[in-house]
């Protein structure tokens, strides 16, 4: 399942059933889990942890250095789950000592070609990040997230589960979860109904939600007078509490 050409280094630990396609290389301190491929000419550095029955399309750049003039040579991560789909030209950067170390990507993410992902992101489960969405450093995507081709993501920013952005989004602020977005710079044009409605999110869950956005971004009210209305209610709805705690922790501000 190794090709002869490609390029490991002894200190890579390569699991049971991993293929290596001709000419990948494969960098010392890289983990591989169980059921892997690497296709040809895709290059990973370390130190990273790949899980089992993930994908590396060619000439994606994987684990390599952060684009971060502060870093000095840290030994810094990556970690990336099971069950991912990277696509050709995709880059992916290990984290920096400043932010924790490590760069994490979950589970069961469709990464489609050209993307990059900077150093210290976050990224969740369930995902799809079209073709040249790009996160900058510090970035935190939650689960069942849609990025559309050539969006653009702040760097610190944090895109909240179940979002939507349409193709060619600027987005400078946090996006709550549920919302689909579109524009340069990115406005908000109400909740991610489709998205809900195919992960499994009742009507009656989504009229909920759909009634707190307006309170939230269409009333006139503050953001301390909308959380205070919503808060009663999120008590007996988690999907609006989701909604409600995280525009109360937002550090950026949010896409409105």
């Amino acid at each position: 399942m190794i090709d002869s050409r490609a390029i490991i280094d002894s200190g890579a630990k390569i699991a049971e059933g991993v293929t290596i396609e001709p000419f990948a290389v494969i960098g010392a301190n890289v983990e591989i889990g169980e059921g892997s491929c690497v296709c040809s000419h895709a290059v990973v550095k370390g130190p990273t942890r790949i899980g089992k029955n993930n994908k590396i399309y060619s000439f994606s750049a994987v684990g390599e250095a952060p684009q971060d003039k502060k870093y000095a040579g840290e030994d810094t991560w990556l970690e990336i789950g099971d069950g991912n789909v990277i696509r050709e030209f995709c880059t992916i950067n290990r984290g920096t000592v400043q932010c924790g170390g490590v760069t994490r990507i979950g589970n069961n993410n469709w990464i489609m070609a050209y993307v990059h992902i900077a150093h210290d992101c976050i990224v969740g489960n369930n995902t799809v990040l079209a073709n040249n969405a790009t996160l900058a450093g510090h970035v935190s995507i939650g689960d069942y997230v849609i990025l559309g081709g050539a969006t653009l993501i702040h760097q610190f920013c944090s895109v909240g589960a179940y979002a939507f952005t349409a193709m060619g989004s600027v987005v400078p602020k946090d996006i709550p979860p549920y919302l689909m977005v579109s524009g340069h710079m990115a406005k908000s044009h109400g909740l991610n109904t489709e998205g809900l409605k195919r992960n499994g999110f009742t009507p009656e869950e989504t009229k909920l939600l759909r009634s707190a956005y307006k309170t939230l971004f269409r009333s006139g009210l503050t953001k301390k007078e909308a959380i205070a209305q919503l808060e009663p209610a999120a008590e007996n709805s988690k999907p609006l509490k989701v909604l409600v705690d995280f525009i109360k922790q937002a550090k950026r501000g949010v896409i409105r």
